[in-house]
């Protein structure tokens, strides 16, 4: 899989193609890939009555016309949500996606409208949804095109041994950053891939010495948000494989 491959420079579509459609819609992510990107990343969550939905933020109030936390809703009443009532490309100028039908996604919807053969990144918003992920990986038999990814430890915990590749947490990263400093050699990891920022509370992550600390372990670096591609241009020099966009027509033009 590209998204493993120590020697491919992956670009990835940020929740889709972030910068021009509404994020986390089958319309973003099937935008991403008919861009070309190379592999797609989204965010998962359960609702009240146990469905795997698309969804980033606990609650529905940023980027939906309703209000409420999804695991407070039925899927029914998340699908009366405009999911791109308040998408804007222009600080609120304009809102073209409103009112054209753009709704919240499933889990098992995106894995149909997207290509069979598409890598994917699957980020765990809650531990609450490691179990329901876990059986769609497989029902949809994806184990061999995906990475799992959630900040939290409790959320890919449960997931370890299941026959998928998964991303470090946030204190598996932090764990690293002393040794990647001090240049001193790093344990094989449980995880195979590292899904990091540029910047993390303001303070520059030291992506280079990481992606060189884990480089012989066979984990590969994957970096959000990369909007700008000179510094894509940048992290690619210093190792990193792939890069999280929300613009992927923008980083791909400059991928070499």
């Amino acid at each position: 899989m590209i998204l493993l491959d120590p020697t491919a420079r992956p670009v990835i579509g940020h929740r889709g193609d972030r910068a021009h459609a509404p994020e986390n819609t089958l319309e973003a992510l099937q935008q991403a890939v008919a861009l070309g990107a190379d592999a797609i990343e989204f965010d998962v969550q359960v609702t009240r009555d146990g469905v795997l939905v698309v969804m980033h933020d606990l609650t529905i109030d940023r980027t939906t016309s309703g209000t409420g936390s999804v695991a407070a809703l039925t899927l029914a009443e998340l699908r009366e949500a405009d999911a791109g009532a308040r998408y804007t490309a222009d600080q609120g100028r304009t809102f073209p996606w409103r009112g054209r039908g753009v709704r919240v996604p499933t889990f098992d919807e995106v894995i149909e409208a997207v290509p069979a053969t598409l890598p994917l990144i699957v980020e765990l918003k809650t531990p609450a949804a490691s179990g329901a992920l876990h059986a769609a990986i497989k029902h949809h038999r994806l184990e061999h095109r995906v990475i799992v990814a959630g900040f939290d430890v409790a959320s890919t915990l449960p997931l370890r041994g299941g026959g998928f590749a998964l991303g470090a947490s946030t204190p598996d990263v932090v764990r690293l950053l002393l040794p990647a400093l001090l240049r001193r050699r790093v344990e094989l990891p449980w995880y195979q891939a590292l899904c990091i920022p540029p910047v993390r509370r303001g303070i520059p992550v030291p992506i280079a010495a990481i992606t060189r600390a884990v480089r012989h372990t066979g984990v590969v670096t994957h970096v959000w948000t990369v909007n700008e591609p000179r510094q894509a241009v940048r992290l690619w020099a210093q190792g990193v494989q792939g890069i999280i966009t929300d613009d992927p027509a923008a980083i791909l033009a400059v991928r070499r």
